[in-house]
């Protein structure tokens, strides 16, 4: 059982709403939101106990993009987490290419840097105790009904992973949706080596699938949230099945991720092939790349330069 959950971007969105299923379930005890500012954190807060009727939301202030004010957030924890869930993250918009002072595009920081340093933070201090989910995409694996195209690299090496957290290897065609799925991927590949590293520990990847209502198409260039948010949400998808779900089911997969024991540590589940909401599966049962252990560990080294 998790009593102690931290959710990092739970002021909104999937954070929330999975803060606001967890809040319900008997064996939770506390859930920490773990969120950039504190006002939007209060007001969410409020909204959750509201909707709760649990006085059980404690809020933690970091911004996961930046390496130290993660470190300091975690000095203010004293009690032990059960599992964290670590939601943050985004196609951030506009400013994605940017570098950031640890080297990574302000994309790769804001979904892997921080959560990086959480999770091993917490492990050197010894206050993890069970289970961390990251939240990847079927942009990975791709989808071919929507022309995604599966990430594909030449070697996979440390070097290669490293450029796909600076924005070389893109060179100067910098397509945040295609850079997006790229870096999900080398989290995706950071968690798999952490499921060898740390067995005691659960480390499960989970896609909340299309999921309505998040904040993805707004971070979208302006034609293509266009596209997606007056023709293929509402029209398309519809027509297509498995392609689009609530955010009450987004927010499930996390909260089965880390409660369901079908659910097990070193996999990465999502949406079957080529399908976006549905049963969840093994992604590696057509994405083989994923159980290449040198991948893993040249994704986790990778990511280890920018923070040293």
């Amino acid at each position: 059982m998790n009593e102690t959950i931290l959710i990092t971007g739970a002021n909104i969105g999937l954070g929330k709403e999975t803060a606001r299923q967890l809040a319900l379930r008997k064996e939770t005890k506390k859930i920490i939101l773990f969120c950039r500012n504190q006002a939007k954190a209060e007001a969410a807060k409020k909204d959750l106990e509201q909707q709760t009727g649990k006085k059980i939301f404690d809020i933690i202030i970091g911004d996961v993009s930046d390496a130290n004010s993660v470190r300091n957030a975690v000095e203010t924890i004293r009690e032990p987490i059960d599992a964290i869930i670590l939601n943050a993250g985004g196609m951030v918009g506009k400013t994605a290419k940017n570098l950031t002072p640890s080297g990574m595009t302000e994309l790769a920081a804001t979904n892997i840097l921080g959560h990086v340093i959480l999770v091993e933070e917490l492990i050197k201090y010894n206050k993890l105790k069970k289970t961390v989910l990251y939240p990847s995409a079927e942009a990975v694996p791709g989808v071919k009904l929507l022309g995604m195209k599966p990430v594909s690299m030449k070697t996979s090496s440390v070097d290669e992973f490293a450029a796909v957290l600076d924005g070389s290897y893109f060179g100067n065609k910098f397509d945040v949706t295609q850079a997006y799925g790229y870096v999900k991927y080398v989290a995706t590949m950071w968690m798999l080596s952490m499921a060898r590293k740390y067995p005691a520990i659960k480390f499960v990847v989970v896609s909340p699938g299309n999921t309505k209502g998040t904040l993805a198409p707004e971070n979208l260039p302006p034609a293509m949230k266009f596209m997606l948010k007056n023709f293929m949400m509402p029209v398309v998808f519809p027509l297509m099945g498995d392609m689009v779900h609530k955010l009450e089911v987004g927010a499930k997969r996390f909260v089965d991720g880390i409660s369901d024991e079908q659910y097990k540590s070193g996999i990465f589940y999502a949406s079957r092939e080529g399908k976006l909401s549905g049963k969840m599966v093994d992604q590696s049962t057509f994405f083989p790349a994923l159980l290449n252990t040198t991948f893993q560990d040249n994704a986790a080294e990778a990511i280890n330069l920018f923070i040293k």
